[in-house]
Order: structure tokens, then C-alpha cells, then sequence
């Protein structure tokens, strides 16, 4: 085999005239193809290290940092659910957020936040809305709630509780809409969902549900055209920001 090589290496081009080279002995050929090969090198190195730095966190033993009592919404007051009722996620970047789900709580609003706060219930949203239009927020936007019985529409939606009973009409206030419909805009503004009946939807039609919520009674067209109209109105300033504008003021 060496005896093969030297022969070749020995062996001058046909028509005896020698190709040439660039200054430091590598053909131009050599140099556009090796030149490529560490674009094409380059390229994947920044891919790569792209996709590290935003999965980092989910190495064995290591936490992506978050902030206790960090909110999403502005609006909202914080009240953390028991971590039994949902899991740990990076969302959108893992899971893809299409999706709101409309939850009616059958009880107060009270009695919905002892019982996400209780590890044995399993289960969770991420608001609660209030008859008086307070909103609560107890599970990051970030993280999938363990919310509508279907583990797909989990990882894409955030779901909303509504103070109330679904056969109670009087429930649904005017409060409770508006407060809903500019919580359910600026989630929509966030991750680019269409505001409509196919990414706004009730717990009953989440695949595979026992649920009925949020009820009979529950005014879709009002709701979706208050969601609208919020959409179009000046934003609810987030939680980080209104925090900033208020150390300038200082």
C-alpha cells in the first residue's frame, strides 16, 4: 500500500503541466471546498450552541432561575399552587402555547385557591378570575397546569378559573367578563393566538373530558368580543414593567 502511494505522488498530470497552487501550497479547488466545509462547520457550532443555551436548565441537577412570586400578568395578584398540580416546563420553547381553556371553579373563589393549593387535588389552572374581577395567578405561564384531563391540551394551553356554578347564570358578572376577556388579550398578544372559538375554547371541549364548564350560560360571543375589543385597547402593563417605571419615579 505504501509502495502504491509513493507511485501515485511520483506521477506528474497528464500533458505535463503542473496545477497551480495558492501561495501556501493548497489549490484554489481545495481551498473553496475546505472553505465550506468550516461554514458549514461554523454553522453547526452556532446551532448547537444555540440549542444549549436554551435548554441548559434541563441537565440533571440543574433549575432554570425563576423568581418567587414573579407574575405574567400585570393585573394579577401572586398565590402559588401546590407543586403537585402542575410540572416544570420552559413554554413556548418546549411546548408550543395555542390555547386558552375557560374553567368555571363549581365553589368560590376562595375555596379554588385552598384547593390548588392542596398537593392531593392533582390538578390546577393557572388564573383565577373572580365575581368582583380580581385575578390570582398560581401557576407560571411558563409551566404546564395540570388543568383539562388531557395531557396534549395541558402542554399547549393556559387555562383561566371562573368564580362560580355552571347552572348559575348570575354568576357570569359583568366584572368577571371584562377582568377575563383582558387577561385571556394579553395571553393572546403574547404567544400570537387567534382570538376565535378554535383557540379559545371550554373545558368541555378538551378531548377525553368528564367536565361541562364553564356551563350553558357561559356568553361565547360576548366573551370573544370583549377579548376583542381588550385586544385593541392600551395594554395591561406587566408586573417587570410597572416595576421599572416605579424605580425611575424613586
Amino acid at each position: 500500500m505504501g509502495n502504491n502511494g509513493s507511485t501515485r505522488a511520483s506521477r506528474k498530470p497528464s500533458g505535463g503541466r503542473s496545477r497551480k497552487k495558492s501561495a501556501d501550497g493548497v489549490s484554489r479547488r481545495a481551498l473553496l471546498i475546505g472553505g465550506g466545509g468550516v461554514v458549514a462547520a461554523g454553522t453547526v457550532a452556532v446551532l448547537v450552541r444555540d440549542e444549549v443555551k436554551r435548554v441548559w436548565w434541563q441537565v440533571p441537577g440543574v433549575e432554570k432561575p425563576r423568581k418567587a412570586g414573579e407574575l405574567d400578568y400585570g393585573a394579577a395578584t401572586w398565590v402559588a399552587a401546590s407543586e403537585a398540580n402542575w410540572r416544570r416546563a420552559d413554554r413556548p420553547d418546549d411546548f408550543r402555547i395555542d390555547r386558552v381553556i375557560i374553567h368555571v371553579t363549581q365553589g368560590s373563589f376562595d375555596s379554588a385557591v385552598r384547593v390548588f393549593q392542596d398537593p392531593a387535588h392533582r390538578a390546577a389552572t393557572h388564573y383565577i378570575v373572580g365575581q368582583d374581577g380580581r385575578v390570582v395567578q398560581m401557576i407560571r405561564e411558563l409551566d404546564v397546569a395540570y388543568q383539562a384531563g388531557n395531557r396534549s391540551f395541558n402542554e399547549r394551553a393556559i387555562g383561566i378559573e371562573h368564580e362560580g356554578f355552571v347552572d348559575r347564570p348570575k354568576d357570569l358578572t359583568k366584572a368577571m367578563y371584562e377582568s377575563s376577556a383582558r387577561l385571556t388579550a394579553s395571553i393572546c398578544a403574547r404567544y400570537d393566538i387567534p382570538i376565535d372559538r378554535e383557540h379559545i375554547i371550554g373545558h368541555v371541549e378538551v378531548p377525553g373530558t368528564d367536565h361541562t364548564d364553564p356551563g350553558p350560560h357561559w356568553d361565547w360571543d360576548r366573551y370573544l368580543e370583549l377579548v376583542k375589543r381588550a385586544a385593541t385597547a392600551s395594554p395591561t402593563p406587566s408586573a417587570s414593567s410597572s416595576a421599572s417605571a416605579s424605580a425611575k419615579r424613586e
